[in-house]
């Protein structure tokens, strides 16, 4: 037998000296400490001692051990696969001999030493742990029994596909049904172990569990009214789940889970009234949903309601009774990151602009609340939402005799809560509401001046929810009052009322459009008004509010009487030389809109801003080239904010035309195109190639030089796998060919095999498709000898795709091209003729000589083919075609 491991005496104090220093608030000693532990990280059985203060020094105090576990748990996370197999054996020896300790906080810790020596794959070679773990759980020593349980729940935590794998013969089949003994146990903790350990395995049906699930649903109806609250949880998170999963057999027992979870929503402890809340929000997305809740809406609802009230904790971390806070500085928290949209070129469309609910490959991730926010109100008011998308208006003879009485409560907290809910039910009951909006909405503008900040920062969101009602209403009746209000709120003392007014008001732009013209110099004076008074984070929101509302309004921002250039100068002067990172994306993004809305305008104002962006991207390029040599040495560059102003380059380049030109003779921006276009990062070649084709529409002459070193690159770009970045590069091609004119014959055979295979690929995105088709229609155009050969198998997708877009510039240009490649080849398009008549009849009116280029290729495909046989082709037509066809063009 083995000689047990016994520790020196000495070493042993020195090891307990470093951890009674590292407890120490002092920095020095913080980085003494750190630099000990990185020497005696140096000898092997270091990590013996470590495990032996844990799991034996039972003299040492319990914080000193338990920080002597998680040093060693860091040591196994950094250098586990070095340590000797004698230390590694000792270590899992202790661990599983101590799992008992007395102490709950030595036991927790033992268990995350466990699973984090398990997550460096050790499940495999540690076959005694599971079978061990288990076995122990039998044990008649409550703390052994805990320790167990609470290691074999971070385990499946951890590793729950793993414990289902053949890797380890399926040790689930054996440990669910072992689970499932606990649910009975005397002890809650232990109940509650139990029932977390089998709710790891729901979600991601496990065979074991699903053998066992009639068993495991009628434990949890067991434990249902359980006295402990933590039980309690577990239960309604497992329902949840099981909603998602395997409603099939909740239904029979659906109308008793739905009386109890009604008892649980109202639970007194808030962790099971969450869990529970949840089951509203699962249930709504179910189809049975309406079947089966019908009923108990009469029940539900006020519960909801009532859910959806401030706590008393809420409002102590709001700050709810500090009502002037503007001068207050913001901290470093307090300034969540967000997210730049990376530039996606698209085309207008029938009926509204291109972008609608067609963003590619991009999360929208606009969620102000993170979820360490959610909590039982937010989640009453969601469930409330998608309770109405469910119910439409069979919901509001439930709601609206409560929301008298909330409305008009003197208690602002049930006040407040009552305006949240008219927010919540919005878009679902708009149209039951709208009898009842004339004399709603001025309630609601009334609330903005209400004394409560959090009365006035909840009736700002909410009327932001019925915008779109507002804007349909004759302006004098409810805009007029609506932005009036808004804009005093935007000047509010309070800094969460000013980020709702100017987050609702960034709505109202986008609703209302150019109805905000006659209002402009007014809007403008508030916006630059509020420069000067906000914190950091607000001023984010402000850039979004003054971006949004140029592009709502275009043009007519740069209208003499409305145009404050003032707000211009101040934004783009003031702030531009000294961008951090944060402030540089929202400002550039905004100044982006700002640029474009202006065009001309924006003029006096561009120097300073084109510079800085070209001056950004170089230093973000240099500090990219010195990280790629010497990792060790630099860091790498934040390459979101080169994005960015890659983005404002494009967007001063469409708004001010030719007029870019100086600018870019004088700096060497196509030296540096040229390099991010190969950067590895998918969003820097994606807003390369859109300030590309921006660059090759305002400026040809800087880009023409330099098209025989970028045209290989754009061609090994189109690849589908990057979906905005094939998107951009396609576009772009189209631009340059439009301007190279028959000098672009030696780049064809460089890309148009590979957008002929994208626009025959299935499930490719709308967008994409119809920038190939543009672009393949545009090299048509300018060499219709090199492309119409293969006319035949690109000529149905083509007209597929570029019927449903709208009468303009892009769209011309590519049927020119289609209409001289079957002049080259009108073999090619023969069989699918039907697609080519189709498409020219999607035009709404097109140029004169681009209507006689269709006239006479129908014509001449119908004398070519005889009367007769066109007679039978025609008949194949729909009838609104085949009118559509005979009134244009005569055949």
């Amino acid at each position: 037998c083995r000689m047990e491991w016994q520790p020196d005496e000495q070493g042993l104090q020195q090891v307990l000296q470093l951890l009674k220093d590292s407890q120490s608030p002092n920095t020095a000693t913080q980085r003494a400490v750190q630099q000990k532990l990185e020497q005696l990280n140096q000898f092997p059985d270091f990590n013996n001692y470590l495990i032996f203060v844990l799991t034996r020094l039972k003299t040492e105090d319990e914080p000193t051990r338990s920080l002597s576990g998680l040093i060693l748990k860091n040591n196994v996370k950094a250098h586990y696969q070095n340590f000797p197999p004698a230390v590694a054996d000792f270590i899992k020896q202790e661990c599983l001999n101590n799992i008992g300790d007395p102490s709950p906080l030595i036991r927790a810790t033992i268990g995350i030493l466990i699973t984090t020596i398990t997550s460096k794959g050790e499940l495999q070679t540690w076959p005694e742990l599971l079978p061990q773990l288990c076995n122990l759980l039998n044990s008649e020593d409550y703390n052994t029994c805990e320790g167990s349980f609470g290691a074999l729940q971070k385990i499946c935590e951890d590793s729950s596909e793993l414990l289902e794998s053949d890797a380890l013969n399926r040790p689930l089949n054996i440990m669910i049904p072992k689970f499932l003994q606990f649910f009975k146990h005397c002890s809650p903790k232990i109940r509650s172990h139990a029932i977390a350990c089998v709710n790891q395995f729901i979600i991601g049906r496990a065979q074991a569990l699903m053998d066992n699930i009639d068993t495991f649903i009628e434990s949890l109806f067991a434990l249902a009214t359980d006295e402990d609250s933590e039980v309690r949880k577990n239960v309604c998170r497992a329902l949840v789940m099981l909603l998602e999963v395997r409603i099939d057999r909740l239904i029979p027992h659906m109308h008793s889970i739905i009386q109890y979870m009604l008892q649980r929503t109202q639970d007194p402890d808030e962790n099971v009234s969450l869990e529970a809340c949840e089951f509203w929000l699962t249930l709504a997305e179910q189809p049975i949903c309406k079947e089966v809740l019908s009923g108990h809406l009469v029940q539900l609802i006020p519960i909801l309601v009532n859910g959806m009230k401030y706590s008393e904790i809420d409002i102590i971390l709001l700050k709810g009774d500090v009502e002037e806070d503007e001068a207050v500085p913001d901290s470093e928290q307090d300034i969540k990151p967000r997210f730049h949209k990376s530039r996606t070129v698209t085309l207008q469309h029938e009926g509204g602009e291109g972008e609608e609910g067609e963003d590619i490959d991009e999360d929208d991730d606009d969620d102000d609340d993170t979820l360490s926010d959610w909590n039982l109100r937010k989640c009453s008011a969601a469930a409330l939402d998608v309770l109405a998308n469910v119910f439409r208006d069979e919901l509001l003879p439930h709601l609206l005799p409560l929301l008298k009485g909330l409305l008009f409560s003197p208690d602002w907290v049930t006040k407040e809560s009552g305006i949240l809910v008219l927010g919540a039910i919005a878009e679902g009951c708009m149209q039951g509401m709208v009898p009842y909006l004339p004399e709603l909405l001025p309630h609601l503008i009334a609330c903005l001046c209400d004394k409560k900040a959090l009365v006035r920062s909840i009736a700002c969101w909410t009327l932001s929810r019925y915008a779109h009602w507002v804007v349909s209403q004759p302006p004098d009746s409810h805009l007029k009052p609506l932005m009036t209000e808004l804009l005093k709120r935007i000047l509010d003392g309070n800094k969460r009322v000013q980020e709702a007014a100017c987050s609702a008001f960034a709505t109202l732009e986008e609703e209302a459009c150019t109805e905000l013209v006659p209002y402009l110099s007014f809007i403008l004076d508030t916006l630059v008004f509020a420069f000067g008074k906000y914190q950091h984070k607000n001023l984010l929101i402000l850039y979004d509010a003054i971006g949004t509302l140029a592009d709502s309004v275009g043009h007519h921002l740069n209208q003499p009487v409305s145009l404050d250039l003032h707000l211009v100068s101040k934004l783009a002067l003031r702030n531009i030389s000294k961008l951090d990172q944060l402030h540089g994306q929202q400002l550039l993004t905004c100044l982006s809109s700002v640029a474009t809305a202006l065009q001309s305008g924006f003029l006096p104002y561009c120097e300073p801003v084109y510079q800085r962006c070209v001056t950004l991207v170089q230093k973000t390029l240099a500090q990219a080239m010195m990280y790629n040599q010497h990792p060790d040495q630099y860091e790498a560059p934040d390459k979101d904010f080169m994005i960015v102003a890659l983005d404002l380059l494009s967007g001063l380049a469409e708004g001010l035309g030719g007029s870019v030109d100086q600018l870019v003779a004088r700096s060497n921006i196509m030296t540096l195109l040229f390099q991010c276009m190969q950067d590895p990062m998918p969003e820097v070649r994606q807003s390369s190639f859109a300030l590309l084709g921006d660059l090759t529409k305002a400026c040809f002459p800087h880009v023409k030089p330099c098209i025989a070193e970028f045209m290989p690159i754009l061609g090994l770009n189109l690849n589908p796998e990057f979906i905005s970045v094939c998107n951009n590069a396609t576009w772009a091609i189209g631009e340059i060919a439009m301007q190279m004119g028959a000098d672009m014959q030696p780049y064809v055979g460089l890309v148009l095999n590979n957008l002929v295979e994208i626009i025959n690929r299935p499930n490719t995105p709308k967008t994409l498709l119809e920038n190939t088709a543009i672009t393949i229609g545009r090299l048509g155009y300018v060499c219709p000898q090199e492309v119409s050969p293969m006319l035949q198998q690109f000529i149905r997708p083509w007209c597929t795709s570029l019927r449903n877009i709208r009468d303009n510039e892009e769209k011309d240009s590519a049927f020119r091209g289609i209409c001289m490649m079957i002049g080259v080849n009108p073999a090619g398009v023969v069989q699918d003729f039907i697609f080519f008549c189709d498409a020219v009849a999607s035009w709404v009116s097109p140029k004169d000589d681009l209507r006689d280029m269709f006239y006479k290729i129908l014509h001449g495909f119908k004398d070519q083919v005889g009367e007769e046989n066109w007679q039978q082709f025609s008949e194949q037509f729909p009838p609104l075609l085949k009118e559509r066809l005979s009134a244009c063009y005569g055949v």
